[in-house]
């Protein structure tokens, strides 16, 4: 049986907290506004995942009303929702990621973050794409206000 997942998140500029994604701290002088460590790309992935299982999202599973979840390392969560996962019998094909922001520039972090989740999600790193993309100046990633990123996940039992 396949299970396609799809996961979108986005965060604002703004805020107290360091550019974090794919569990990767990106030099940049502005900050996120985030409730969690403001990882958008583990949050878009972790929906993914939670979606291809039926699980919900991650709003539902780690919500940002708790206090148990504030300022938590969003690797961990990613950790607990592949472990509810795989209880289900299910194995990761792919998934497929893209980060989608203005500034800064993070081509040079990607095999780090690929890296990363290839760890908490326990397949090699060939599992795991990401890639990243700007809005060519329109909107508000266009305009450095906030970063977004979108997910698939593949999933077979």
């Amino acid at each position: 049986m396949l299970r396609i997942g799809y996961g979108f998140d986005v965060h604002q500029f703004g805020g107290y907290r360091p550019l974090i994604i794919g569990g990767v701290i990106i030099p940049y002088t502005q900050k996120i506004a985030a409730h969690s460590d403001g990882d958008v790309l583990i949050h878009a992935l972790i929906d993914s995942l939670l979606g291809a299982a039926c699980y919900g999202d991650i709003g539902s599973m780690f919500p940002d009303t708790d206090s148990e979840y504030n300022n938590i390392d969003s690797r961990k969560l990613l950790r607990i929702s592949w472990n509810k996962i795989i209880t289900r019998g299910y194995l990761l094909e792919n998934v497929d990621i893209t980060i989608i922001l203005q500034i800064p520039r993070i081509n040079t972090y990607i095999y780090q973050m690929r890296y990363h989740i290839s760890q908490d999600l326990n397949c090699p790193v060939t599992n795991i794409n990401i890639k990243a993309t700007t809005t060519d100046t329109l909107g508000y990633i266009g305009r450095s206000e906030g970063i977004s990123c979108v997910a698939v996940t593949l999933l077979t039992r």
